[in-house]
């Protein structure tokens, strides 16, 4: 058996936390139907925003729930082993995705942005004039951090 101990990260933890990772998932809501994707993202930790850069075809899932200003949920976790223990840290972000039009573009907002470790445009199998770029903020309300260490070893 194992033995888990689990302690809340402290804000400065989050904020190191994610400021060192880019991936995670975004997860979207509405009405009854779920939809997650993976992403690559900025992290302002002095502002505690997310900066995320979507890409969606006309006909595309992810078009139909941003059009619905849906509530979000970023997850970045992470696993590390040093034998006996095991480690798991997790960040959830809860709030609603905030479009920035190309007009309100800021330098600031350009350098996060481009914190996102995937290339502004992509390569597609449709021409790009069928490519919906959107740029986002999402300033989340809540915002938690749990590490959970396992050591294997243990007996309960």
């Amino acid at each position: 058996m194992s033995l888990a101990q689990e302690t809340e990260m402290s804000d400065s933890e989050i904020d190191e936390f994610l400021g060192r990772h880019e991936t995670g998932v975004l997860s979207l809501a509405r009405s009854d139907d779920p939809y997650a994707i993976p992403i690559s993202y900025g992290y302002d930790a002095d502002a505690r925003t997310f900066f995320v850069r979507l890409v969606s075809t006309p006909e595309s899932e992810k078009r139909r729930f941003l059009s619905s200003s849906p509530r979000a949920r970023i997850v970045i976790y992470e696993e590390s082993e040093s034998n006996p223990t095991s480690t798991y840290r997790s960040v959830v972000g809860t709030g609603t995705l905030e479009e920035i039009s190309p007009a309100e573009l800021t330098v600031e907002h350009i350098e996060q942005y481009g914190s996102a470790k995937r290339p502004l445009f992509e390569i597609w199998g449709q021409s790009k004039e069928d490519l919906n770029i959107q740029l986002y903020t999402l300033d989340p309300n809540e915002l938690s951090g749990r590490r959970t260490e396992i050591d294997r070893d243990a007996v309960e």
